[in-house]
This record gives C-alpha cells, structure tokens and sequence, in this order.
C-alpha cells in the first residue's frame, strides 16, 4: 500500500518536462563496482584495506600507499569473456562478448623525511581505474501468460487518481499520441504524457497499435491488449492474451572509470593515515529489442515488437578516508571510509514498437515511436552508496601473507534530484530505495606466498550479497522503470575466485599475471507485475515471471610496475 501512496504522490509532483523518470534500479545500476585493479590486487580477492603497498588501495584505503618506501609507475591490461545464460522455465539460451580493456595506470611518489620516528615518510599517487564494465549482453526465451499489451494496457488504465475521491483513472485517450501517425504532432504529445505513471510506456503502445481504449463512461477509461478476444456476452475485453513465443536481447556497454588523487603519510612505521580524492566518469549505453509472436492454427501469425536505446553519461565527485595501524610486525589493521559519489548525469533515450495484428483488418500493420530527433534527454543528479570498509591481515615472515577485508555498503540512502538538487523524485525513488534496499556484505579473502625471492603464487576470493531486501528481490512487488524500458533484473549476489602469479625480474621491474572467474545472478524479468489498490484491497492485475540469469566473467589481467 505504501509503495502505491509513493507512486501516487510521485505522478502528482512530475511537470511535462520530466517524460523519463530514472527509477530505484537505475540508481542501483550505477551505484555498482566490481572487483578490478591490479593483477596482484585481483589474485588475491582484492583483500587489501590492511595490507596496502598496491595502487589499488587509492580507490578503497589509501591509507596503503603510506607503506611505500619508493616510487613507482604501473599499468594493468585485461581480456575479459562474459557468458550470460538464461533458463526460463527451461528454455536455456548463452550470449557471449569479449572485450579488451585497459584498466589502470598509475604513479606513487614516496618522499622520505630522514626521520626514524614520527613523520618518516608521506606519499603522493595518481592514478586512473576502471571500477566497473558494463559490458554484456543476455538473451531471454520461452512463453508467459502475460503480453507487454497486457501490461501497457494496465499503466494506461491506472495512471493515476483523483485526489479527492481517491478514484483510478486512465489516460484520456484523446491524450495519446495519435494511432499509427509518427509526426511533430506526436512529439508535443509525449511531452504532456510525462505527468502520468508510465505515460510514455502507455502512448507509445497505443500509437503501435498493441492497446485500444474501451469507454465505460465519458469520465473513465479503460484500456485493453489488442490481441485479446472481444467477449459478446458479457460485452467486454479478455485481459488474457498469452503469446505463444517471447524473446528479449540486451545489449549493454561503457564502463566506469575513475581518477583518484591521494596523500598518505607513515608515522613510526605503526600508523599510516590517507586521503583520497576520485573524479568519475560514467557511461552506459543499452538498447534492446523484445518481441511476442501469436500463432494461430491457419498457419497465421500476429506478433509485436518493441525496442530502446539508452544512452547514460555522467561526471561525479567524492572521497576516501582510511587508516592502517601496526600494533606488530606481524599484524595490520586496516578501517576506511568511502563516500558516495556525487554525479551529475544525463539521460538520452529512444522507442520504437511496431504490431502486425488481424484484428485491426483496414490496417493490421501500425508503428510508433518516441520523439526520435534530437533524441530526448533528461539532466538529474544521482548520490551513490557509501561503505565502510574494516580489515585485518597477517604478515608471516618475508615469505607469506593473508588477508581478509570486510565491506559494509549502505544502498539505502541512495537518492535522485532534479538538476537543481530538488527532490521532486523523492516520492517515487528515494521513499522506495529505503523500503526496498538495504545494507550490501562484501568478504574478500587473499593469500600470497613467495616460492623464491623472485616469485609468488597468490589466491583470492569474494563474495558480495545483494542490498535488495528479500521480499524486492523475489519480485513481490512492482517495479516502476523509467520512460518505455520494461525489462528490469533483480540482484542476487556475486560470487568471485581468483589466482595469481607475481614474478621480479629485477628489483626494479616486475610483473603480475592474474585470473579471476566471476559469476553474478539475477533474476530478469520482461515487464513488472502491476498492483493497484482500491476500497477491496489490493489487486495484481497483471503478473510476471522471473527469469533465472547467470553472467559469468572470466578475466585475465597483465600487471607491468616499474620502482625507483
């Protein structure tokens, strides 16, 4: 009831010039990282807030580079292969990408006091990291018992209510974008459809023809699939039209990229403290095409197809706090903050839906698209999930080590404005971040062993849960995307293992080779479920299947590092 309170109050505060709300995911989306760096910082789980002495540490502690006692330059390459599979309700399809990245560069100046208490040294480091690839793409195969008609046709119905009586009402149809005509005309009314829940999602479905309006009276108005069945007796739409083939590809791309500016200081050998300043920038670009075939048996064939292009860019601020302790040789411990970024972003997008349909005889082809030139776009602000990171490792001689680090990322406060910092999304995004994300566990383990002088062998391991809370994450409740993109996933954590090699050609020159296997799971679904609320209670009027997604990454990362 309270997310439907939330929806509500949101569609009431949106104005014409917001036609393309970024929702709770989308936050989410870009409010991730992954496990990347340095070869040796890979090999062994990325486990080294207490450990240091790798450029890595910059964007978690950057109190590690207090552990220098040299300069130096290095640079780490990688070839990543990402597999995603599907299994919906058996249907098991494979998509798969390979990329090459260049994944950091960075230099650490040591600067030596010449005392042996107190401030003996301090340190300076540049350096850029590639902190997320969102490089993949996903395919998706099988049958529902719901259309995207089905589901355009509930957001159209249910748009908003009344604040007096607290009624539903649909968009009048006079206010959508007119059938199968794509012109100037058109553009001007989408902009007006943005004050409506799911207003763009809704005019582009009756533009292309997969929704109809049925007028009970001249005040409401009710919306159906245009693939179901007219029922005679009881002088109504069938809300059931189940497509007999369904299919979804995805294709995702960008990165993440990160340029951190840090100082650290050592004081008497036991306690190295540090700063971090890091300047991001964000680039995302998605476009899909789903698709619904109805096979008849005359051998006929009515089908709909529906696709987006996303393009998301963004430029970002924040910082890190950390600090290493030494109460022995042979212990370190390690606690650091780091703050959410600050983003200023901006959205630019496009749909496009087409329908071959029998029922519409004069005219069984019809299309429709979203403004298309200049593409839209929509300027936001995003704040990011902060986290606290707390680690432990222990130094066994100069032959060994092991470390393990423990991360605790808020998702709950994280937060989307309008350009100027107003929180006119509030309603929609903020109130439903906090009931429906929560706190992220992230472990990370790693050990290394030097076999000689020159070489060492090193194994890691990660693991990260999901901040969605249980009852989100299992597709309980609806889920509101932005502008005419349906399909979401839910997060259900990350899993990742990892070995290395570390070889010193000379004290100077080095090289780390690492390989990481990574799988993330998620649950993908197509469109939501739509849930209204009226004097009887709550209502599912459409619902939607989850469908189980593996994205397995297998990285192989080169690390060069020269000291002086």
């Amino acid at each position: 009831m309270n997310r439907i309170a939330c929806l509500l109050v949101s569609a009431s505060l949106l104005s014409s010039g917001v036609v393309f709300a970024q929702g709770e995911l989308d936050a989410y989306r870009y409010s991730q990282t992954e496990l990347n760096g340095t070869a040796r910082y890979l090999g062994m789980g990325g486990a080294f807030g207490a450990l240091g002495g790798d450029i890595s540490s910059m964007s978690s502690n950057p109190a590690g580079l207090g552990i220098y006692r040299s300069s130096e330059i290095v640079t780490t390459l990688s070839l990543s292969s990402i597999k995603a599979k599907s299994d919906w309700g058996g249907s098991k399809v494979d998509a798969n990408k390979t990329k090459f990245n260049f994944d950091n560069i960075a230099y650490v100046g040591y600067f030596p006091t010449g005392n042996d208490e107190g401030l003996i040294g301090w340190n300076v480091g540049f350096s850029y990291n590639r902190v997320k690839n969102f490089n993949r793409n996903y395919r998706l195969r099988g049958t529902q018992n719901y259309s995207l008609a089905d589901y355009a046709a509930a957001k159209a119905s249910y748009a908003g209510t009344d604040r007096n009586s607290g009624e539903w009402f649909g968009i009048p149809e006079n206010e959508m974008p007119p059938f199968g005509v794509v012109n100037n005309e058109s553009d001007l009314v989408y902009d007006k459809l943005g004050a409506y829940n799911g207003g763009w999602l809704s005019g582009l479905a009756y533009q292309s023809g997969m929704i109809g309006a049925n007028q009970a009276n001249v005040n409401d108005t009710y919306y159906h699939s245009a693939f179901a069945e007219w029922d005679q007796n009881n002088q109504n739409w069938y809300s059931d039209s189940r497509p007999d083939d369904v299919g979804l590809d995805v294709s995702e791309s960008g990165a993440i990229d990160q340029y951190d500016f840090s100082f650290a200081t050592n004081i008497s050998n036991r306690v190295f403290i540090g700063a971090t300043i890091a300047v991001t920038d964000l680039n995302y670009r998605m476009s899909s095409s789903y698709f619904e075939n109805y096979l008849y048996t005359d051998n006929s064939m009515d089908y709909l197809d529906w696709g987006n292009t996303l393009r998301v860019d963004g430029t970002g601020y924040s910082f890190n706090l950390g600090v290493i302790v030494r109460p022995a040789d042979y212990l370190r411990l390690g606690v650091a903050y780091n703050s959410p970024i600050w983003y200023k972003m901006t959205d630019s997008y496009w749909g496009y839906a087409d329908t071959h349909n029998e029922n519409y005889p004069e005219d069984p082809d019809v299309s429709g698209e979203t403004p298309a030139s200049p593409y839209p776009y929509t300027n936001y602000k995003l704040r990011t999930a902060d986290k606290w990171i707390f680690s432990v490792a222990g130094i066994i001689g100069q032959t060994a080590l092991i470390s393990l680090d423990y991360e605790l990322g808020n998702y709950k406060y994280m937060k989307l404005s309008d350009p100027y910092g107003y929180e006119h999304y509030e309603a929609l995004n903020h109130d439903l971040i906090q009931k429906d994300f929560g706190l992220a566990h992230t472990l990370k383990l790693g050990a290394e062993v030097k076999i000689t002088p020159q070489f060492a062998v090193r194994a890691g391991a990660n693991w990260r849960t999901s901040p969605m809370k249980k009852e989100f994450r299992e597709g309980a409740f609806e889920v509101f995307p932005a502008g005419t993109v349906a399909h979401y996933t839910l997060d259900k954590g990350t899993i990742s293992y990892s070995v290395g090699l570390g070889y010193r050609f000379t004290p100077n020159f080095y090289m780390d080779l690492a390989c990481v296997y990574r799988q993330y799971k998620e649950d993908a679904y197509t469109f939501s479920k739509v849930i209204i609320e009226d004097n009887n209670g709550l209502h599912t009027l459409v619902d939607s299947e989850a469908i189980g997604l593996k994205t397995n990454t297998t990285q192989v990362a080169l690390t060069l590092g020269y000291k002086f």
